[in-house]
């Protein structure tokens, strides 16, 4: 297998994401518990992969499809209800459809996913449906619920303010 590193479809693809502490730490117990290769593997100048296959070489994405379906297949022999395919691409959608389901806003969500274009974050990566539409209706309704009761409030203090002033 020849290894080669190539440059993002888009310019939004080329980018700084954040990490929460948590992943952080999850990276640096990775690396710590992680035997040494005995020749770091260098790929068009790069080195450093956070994980290497049994031949000390960058996994890729056939690797982690493997790893999945391997997964799927065990659970799938040992329980009733099946688990449906499941890829690291599959993570990617459930994680943008989690982040946009969130409230996270929609042009952060674009940044993170590395679309140049945010019909691409909307329309193809995040799944929405009806019980979400339901879920939204019902966080609008409290919200105005919310004002209203601010509005009750407010116009209360007013008044009680108007009446001290007065006597």
């Amino acid at each position: 297998m020849q290894y080669i590193i190539e440059k993002p479809k888009t310019e939004s693809g080329e980018r700084y994401v954040p990490m929460s502490d948590e992943v952080v730490a999850c990276f640096k117990r990775i690396l710590k518990d992680r035997v040494n290769p005995k020749v770091e593997p260098m790929v068009d100048g790069m080195t450093g992969f956070l994980f290497l296959d049994k031949n000390d070489m960058p996994m890729v994405a056939l690797h982690w499809e493997k790893y999945f379906q391997h997964i799927r297949e065990k659970y799938n022999s040992i329980y009733k209800v099946q688990m449906p395919p499941i890829t690291p691409h599959v993570c990617r959608h459930t994680y943008c459809t989690n982040m946009a389901n969130s409230g996270m806003n929609p042009k952060t969500l674009q940044y993170l996913m590395g679309h140049s274009d945010i019909s691409v974050t909307l329309n193809i990566y995040t799944h929405t449906g009806y019980d979400d539409a339901k879920k939204e209706l019902a966080r609008l309704k409290e919200a105005r619920d919310e004002l209203e009761k601010k509005k009750f409030v407010t116009q209360k203090h007013a008044q009680i303010t108007h009446v001290s002033l007065i006597s």
